[in-house]
Formats: C-alpha cells, structure tokens, sequence
C-alpha cells in the first residue's frame, strides 16, 4: 500500500474546526482538493507532518495546539495609528479587517478593536492566532515523489 512520504506531492480535502465543533474552513467548498509538496513548508509543519503515513482515501483527524498552528497572541501586534493614515472617507467599525503595507514593504491584514475620533488601534495578530485547531483530513491521491530541482542543482555545483 503506498502511504506519504515528505516529497509526495497530494491532493487532499480537509476541514478545519475549533474544538467546540465550530468549523472555520472546509476545502469541499473550493470543490478542488487542496495540492500539497509534503514537506515543503507552505502549509503549517504540523499539518504537513500529520500527512506522512496516510494512505489514499484515508481520514485522519489530528488536533494542533496554538503553537502548532499560528502561534500564541502576539501582545506586540496590537498598535495604534492615528486615523490620518486612512483614506478620508474610510467607515471605522470595530472588528472589521483593513490591509497596509508594513515600514518593510510588507502586505499586513490587522483588524479594528478600537477606535477614537483621532486614533485607530489594530490587531495585527494572525486571525487564527492562539487558538488550538482539529482538522479532519481526506487523502485524495498520492502522487509520485517530485524531484528537488535546488538539491540537484546545488549538489551538481559543489562537486565541481
């Protein structure tokens, strides 16, 4: 029976649910299963990990604690602005999600806890941040090992 390995590249369907059931993404409601290099690191590492070992049409449910997933409650990502950096004609309203550009050039999504008539204060915390996650996944299909191009590359110059 073929089962993951790190290098796979699959297709699989999960749910994500906090743990009182409520659901906060379903990838059936992309239709499309969700493609992922094992291993990569462009998902969260627990989840990749959680991947190795199943076999195609097997269900697997894991549960990944706030370290795990996004990590804890950054006190640190909660700033104040003063609402001159918005748009004149922006509508404040708490809880909303607005999007700016970080000193580095970065793009940062923060959402609205508190306003005053000069000053805004944002949480820029992932929203999934300091939340413990269950996500029941779906192997769809296991697809062949994919060949590390930069490992190939990298090793061919070396030995030069």
């Amino acid at each position: 029976m073929k089962t993951v390995e790190n290098g796979n590249a699959v297709k699989l369907h999960y749910k994500g649910t906090f743990l009182d059931g409520e659901v906060f993404d379903d990838s059936r409601r992309r239709v499309d299963p969700l493609e992922v290099l094992v291993g990569s690191g462009k998902f969260l590492n627990a989840f990749e990990e959680a991947l190795v070992g199943m076999a195609e049409g097997q269900i697997k449910t894991v549960t990944l604690t706030s370290e795990q997933a996004y990590g804890p409650i950054n006190p640190e990502a909660v700033a104040t602005f003063g609402k001159d950096n918005f748009p004149e004609d922006f509508e404040f309203k708490i809880g909303h999600p607005v999007r700016g550009v970080s000193p580095q050039g970065q793009q940062v999504i923060a959402k609205i806890i508190s306003f005053t008539d000069e000053d805004v204060t944002l949480d820029m915390n992932h929203p999934l941040a300091g939340k413990d996650l269950n996500f029941e996944i779906e192997m769809v299909e296991i697809e062949e090992e994919v060949p590390d191009t930069e490992t190939s590359d990298s090793e061919t110059s070396s030995e030069e």
